[in-house]
């Protein structure tokens, strides 16, 4: 079971960039999706879970309004889609399979994480 983030860089605040999770149709099918972020010495914390249907989303209430999730299982890919970023969204993103069609915000609500990718927003 392999999960594979991309799409960090270093941006500017105020921009945008858009993350994707890919992984095998087995990993993905039936499941939910999420993205978490840890920034430098601190807790891995919850950002945004999509349902394996796409019918339900959720996110963290620093993220609401900026971020949105999606998903094309068609492709078994999610995406992350961040705008109006501020240097506090720093951090390496992670993705990871829920254990659910929906997982919710809980980490140990998901079994497989993907590696991690660095995103850098400088003010």
């Amino acid at each position: 079971v392999q999960l594979q983030a991309s799409g960090g860089g270093l941006v500017q605040a105020g921009g945008s960039l858009r993350l994707s999770c890919a992984a095998s149709k087995r990993t993905f099918s039936n499941n939910a999706v999420g993205w978490f972020r840890q920034p430098l010495g601190k807790e891995r914390e919850f950002v945004a879970t999509i349902s394996w249907r796409g019918g339900t989303t959720n996110y963290a209430d620093s993220v609401k309004g900026r971020f949105t999730i999606s998903r094309d299982n068609a492709k078994n890919t999610v995406y992350l889609q961040m705008n109006s970023l501020k240097p506090e969204d720093t951090a390496v993103y992670y993705c990871a399979s829920g254990r659910m069609p929906y997982s919710g915000s809980s980490s140990e609500m998901y079994n497989y994480w993907g590696q991690g990718t660095q995103v850098t927003v400088s003010s």
